[in-house]
């Protein structure tokens, strides 16, 4: 997915949660079993380097807990846009170890924090300017959806 104000993906690969689960451990495997040049090439033409699409995932971890902790906290929260290609020029530096422990260290916080919700939690809605609302729920399977986008990216031949 090349913006974040783009359409967004629901997740039908199954369960969300297991997703969200696997993913960390499948992104360091592809670090841990990767050349550090394979972690600098992009993944396709004129797209973002290997390395880039860790620090992006961890980015869109922040940005999402945030957005599911409004929901929760304040229904009916205002959702803020943000630009990932401006946030992904700032990662350029960010050595990729940093990042995937980021992203696994966010991703842990927020998988614990997600099994405390009731119903009402997982229905507790903000309001994205681009996409109306969206429920925790939604957040959730937006999450697993691009996870599985970008794995895909890094784990093409």
């Amino acid at each position: 997915m090349a913006d974040e104000r783009a359409a967004q993906p629901a997740s039908d690969q199954g369960d969300p949660i297991g997703v969200l689960q696997a993913t960390p451990l499948r992104l360091a495997v592809l670090v841990e079993t990767n050349s550090p040049s394979w972690l600098e090439e992009p993944y396709g033409p004129g797209k973002w380097r290997r390395r880039e699409v860790i620090a992006h995932l961890a980015d869109v971890e922040l940005a999402f807990s945030y957005r599911m902790r409004q929901a929760a906290g304040e229904p009916g929260s205002r959702f803020v846009p943000f630009d990932q290609d401006v946030w992904a020029s700032r990662n350029v530096r960010i050595d990729v170890g940093v990042a995937l422990e980021a992203f696994r260290a966010l991703r842990a916080l927020n998988l614990a924090w997600l099994s405390g919700l009731d119903l009402q939690g997982w229905l507790s809605e903000g309001l994205h300017p681009a996409h109306g609302q969206q429920s925790i729920d939604d957040l959730v399977r937006y999450l697993a959806a691009h996870d599985l986008n970008h794995l895909e990216q890094l784990e093409r031949v």
